[in-house]
Order: C-alpha cells, then structure tokens, then sequence
C-alpha cells in the first residue's frame, strides 16, 4: 500500500475512504477529521473551556490528545467507577498518559472523581441494589456527574470520546426500539440547556480501528480489556452486526449515521426538547429532572449511601438505555 498523499509507504488502510496512509499523514488525517467535524456541527469556539471525560480508553485519551494538539482549552475528568481492578488499571493508564505526553507542563488539568469515596457507591454495588444491568448505573453515573462538574469548574462544553462505531451503535439500538426521546437527543452535539452544559463528540468521524491505531502512533498506551461488567450488553451486540455490514459495503456505518444525522434527527428533535422543556431541579442535589428526585440520587438512595425523605420518595426510573454523551 501506498499513502495517498505521499506515495510513500502506507501503516494504515480505510475502506470508507478507500485510501491509505503513512504515519504523518494518518495523523493528520485524524486531526483533520476532529477538525472538521468540530466546524460542521459547531461544537466548539475559540476561547471556550473543555471537559474531556477520560476513561484510560483509546477514545478518550486519543480525543484528549487530538484537542490539545489542535489548540483548544481542554482538561481531562476521570471517573473512578470502583469496578475492582480493571478501574484501577484504567485509572493507572489515564496518569501514565499524563505524565508521560506531558499534560500538565502544558498547561492542562486532569480532575478526578472516585465514585465509591464521594459518592458511596460503586456501578457493582449500583447494580446490585437496582438488579438491573450495570451499564445502566454506570452511564447514569457518567451523565450526571461529568455535567456537574463542568459547572461546578465553569467549563463551557464537555467532550465524549463516541465514535463513529459507537454513535453507529447506538443508533441502531434506538430505532430498533424507536425510542423518540433518544433519537431526538442523538446527535454530534446536545446544546446547552438549564442546568446543562453543552455535550459534544468529536470523534464521530472517526472509527474505533482508526483510534487504536492513532494510539499506536502516537504512543500512547491505553486499555485494552473490555469492561468485566460490560458482558451481554445489548450495545456490543448492535456492534457485531454493524461491522459484518461494514466488512461486506465499507462506508455503510457512516452513510447509516449521518444519513439520520442529516435526514432524520429533526423529525425526533421536537419530543426531546419537549422532555427538556418539562425538567425542574432536584429537591436533594438540584440538577435538572422530570420528577422530584433524580436518577442519580434516587440510585444512590437505592444503595444506602443517602436518605430521601418520603414525602419526596416518588419512585424514579434509572434507565438502563445508551448514554447520551
């Protein structure tokens, strides 16, 4: 293979694009890519302040890298989820990144948040209150506090390393079930709204093999094992069947997505910002919700870490569907 800008000789081959690439060119690619898609969809200004929620996955450590190349404001925001080793590995390979690319000698920051010390509870013990799949748990938990503390720390957006795959993924799943509500919200950005900051995906150009190897590339290490508690999701089904679609027509996951992006998302929009438009604040930590209580706190209640009084006990929904970014 040769690279399609160089001629020289290619590391990497993407069907969709029917085009190879070299090492520097690759990487550009990527950057270009990120770039682009943060002007198509307007994810970010100049100036602006980014949260990047950074797990110790390839995504999210190569997003962090891609934007800071790229020149942007961005600090990391890590989530202890306290699911035994593999979230200490994962919290080991988000230091090491750190350290090692020099992050902070740059001026960046990276928060970090441990779920059972904070909150008193971990997505094992979560799971295990609710006895429902600990996915569901875990992206309540992301989702509420990645947003809180971006305002706590006055950031402008946060940013999610979703990819191509993912956001592929997911789209499939909800129109499966055609969840309006989540098809209204799916898009490469869900804007700001009262008691939310802005939620952005930069990566949604980009494919999970086209991350990996940018991680290669760039040398940086990351976490590989799939989540232990992550087994039977519904999720990485949606991505199986995906990828044997992709292998047979490449540009499938890309026309499929965007396709809907384009074509399709505004016809859902309306019922989520009708769901917006009927939230109201928390009684126990104030962040936006459709009842008395949120999600986040009736889970921890769930788990004992907190006590709600019943008077504002109304039972609450904890969702077991895909993260919205």
């Amino acid at each position: 293979m040769k690279c399609r800008v160089c001629k020289g000789p290619a590391v990497l081959d993407v069907r969709r694009h029917n085009a190879a690439f070299c090492r520097d060119h690759f990487l550009h690619h990527c950057e270009e890519q990120v770039r682009r898609g943060i002007h198509q969809y307007k994810m970010l200004a100049p100036g602006e302040r980014v949260l990047v929620a950074v797990s110790g996955g390839k995504d999210s450590l190569a997003l962090w890298d891609i934007l800071v190349r790229l020149g942007y404001e961005a600090d990391g925001l890590y989530l202890g989820l306290g699911i035994g080793d593999y979230s200490d590995v994962s919290g080991e390979y988000v230091q090491a990144y750190v350290r090692d690319h020099g992050i902070e000698d740059h001026g960046h920051k990276l928060h970090t948040i441990d779920l059972a010390d904070e909150y008193g509870m971990g997505i094992p013990e979560a799971a295990a209150a609710t006895h429902r799949a600990p996915c569901g748990a875990c992206g309540l938990s992301k989702r509420h506090l990645f947003n809180r503390a971006a305002l706590e720390h006055g950031y402008d957006v946060v940013a999610t390393g979703h990819n191509l795959d993912d956001e592929a993924a997911v789209l499939l799943g909800n129109v499966l079930r055609w969840d309006v509500g989540y098809l209204g919200r799916q898009h490469p950005v869900l804007p700001a709204a009262p008691g939310f900051v802005r939620k952005v995906k930069p990566l949604v150009r980009l494919g999970e093999r086209e991350m990996a190897a940018y991680c290669v590339l760039r040398g940086i290490d990351y976490q590989v094992e799939e989540c232990p508690m992550a087994e039977g999701n519904r999720h990485l089904g949606y991505k199986e069947v995906l990828n044997s679609l992709e292998d047979r027509s490449p540009g499938s996951k890309a026309a499929f997505l965007f396709g809907f992006v384009e074509r399709g998302h505004e016809r859902f929009a309306d019922t989520a910002a009708e769901e917006r438009d009927e939230l109201r604040e928390c009684t126990v930590c104030g962040a936006p919700t459709p009842g008395e209580v949120c999600a986040f706190c009736r889970l921890r209640e769930r788990v004992g870490a907190i006590e709600i009084p019943v008077d504002i006990s109304t039972p609450v929904d904890i969702s077991t569907g895909p993260a919205e970014g």
